[in-house]
């Protein structure tokens, strides 16, 4: 029986053009970016021009990007830069936003005492803009909204644009979590000013262990390492060079192909609710994630009519890989958060999956997919 990965929402199979162009680079550029020689000065550039090219993708300075080791620690690095060394004194954010965010918050909230306010999240996880303009507008203190653009679980998209000018209205900065966006959802960062975005590789077919985050001119960025002056004195440590050319390639494979990738994928969501409404009666969709054109089109949060606990195990001996939501919290006994805020009680107690799409997933795997589903609902 043929394996089918169903998961890129967790993480996405590294392209095998991405796996030569960092194998070559650990072959034969080796050398330490800090380092004055000729094997330091042409490792510098290899990164050097990895900054330019997202630069270029996002439309904002080379200057505003800083290489990580992904999304949580971007996401980590920008608000307790905020709070420690710009001032924000309130943090407005959601329930269903992803840990790396929430978790971050607490601590902040914890060990600085700054105030937070949770946005109230309808039964399709959308916010209310009105909510949001509010409390911006009753706030007498510096405050950021930390609001993320693709829901990792729902695939619900943010009006980004629609926030950053609420934003920007009332003086606030905005940081959004755009690891699950990138590669599916176009940002130009010159029509739409967000202050700080943050990025993963692994989510657009690069390696793990690498991200970046963007953070607008102007922002000081204080690092939560110490021991070197790289990125530009944000982010201490000898730059991890090979998966930074390897971004730099799944980056852009994802952009100059993005066009036919998301149509062939947003055929394989679409062909996978035709095919689930036909053949399981009384399936459900979770948030906006069947609305082909609110959603990201590699996102599909199903919920079945039926307590079965055992589903995503007995897939598993399917060899069909799929989620019950955030991988991050796959060890967890206490289920999603992000379900948890939307669903009444009788839906809460329905058996929900996670199945997410990329460009190697085929219509007969979703057949197969179908079929085995059938059978252990049956």
């Amino acid at each position: 029986m043929k394996k089918i990965y169903f998961d890129n929402a967790a993480t996405t199979p590294i392209d095998k053009d991405v796996v030569t162009v960092m194998t070559e680079h650990m072959l034969n550029n080796f050398g330490n970016p800090s380092s004055s020689h000729e094997f330091g000065r042409k490792a510098k550039v290899i990164v050097e021009t990895a900054r330019k090219y997202i630069a270029s993708v996002f439309n904002c300075s080379p200057s505003e990007v800083i290489f990580t080791a992904g999304g949580s620690e971007a996401d980590n690095l920008i608000l307790f830069n905020a709070v420690k060394n710009l001032g924000v004194e309130h943090i407005i954010s959601s329930p269903i936003e992803h840990h790396a965010v929430l978790h971050t918050i607490e601590a902040l909230r914890r060990d600085f005492g700054i105030e937070v306010t949770n946005l109230s999240i309808d039964r399709y996880g959308e916010i209310d803009d009105k909510e949001l303009r509010q409390h911006l507008q009753n706030s007498r203190k510096k405050t950021l909204v930390s609001l993320m653009q693709v829901n990792n679980e729902l695939g619900n998209i943010l009006d980004v644009d629609k926030v950053c000018r609420i934003c920007h209205e009332t003086g606030a900065l905005f940081h959004s979590d755009t690891v699950q966006g990138i590669g599916h959802v176009p940002l130009d960062l010159k029509t739409t000013p967000i202050d700080f975005i943050t990025a993963s590789a692994h989510k657009f077919h690069g390696p793990k262990g690498v991200g970046f985050a963007i953070v607008r001119k102007g922002l000081s960025i204080e690092p939560m390492l110490y021991g070197g002056e790289q990125e530009m004195g944000s982010r201490a440590g000898t730059e991890n060079t090979h998966s930074i050319v390897g971004l730099h390639k799944a980056l852009s494979l994802a952009i100059d192909h993005f066009t036919q990738d998301k149509a062939y994928i947003l055929e394989i969501k679409k062909y996978f609710i035709e095919q689930l409404t036909s053949r399981i009666p009384g399936i459900s969709f979770n948030g906006l994630s069947a609305d082909l054109d609110r959603s990201a089109f590699h996102i599909l949060s199903v919920r079945f009519p039926v307590e079965k606990p055992m589903l995503l195990f007995n897939l598993d001996l399917k060899r069909i890989a799929a989620s019950g939501g955030s991988a991050c919290q796959s060890g967890s006994s206490k289920g999603s958060h992000v379900l948890s805020a939307i669903l009444n009680e009788e839906a809460s107690r329905q058996t929900s999956v996670r199945f997410s799409f990329s460009k190697f997933n085929t219509k007969d795997e979703v057949d197969q997919a179908i079929h085995e589903i059938s059978e252990i609902l049956a």
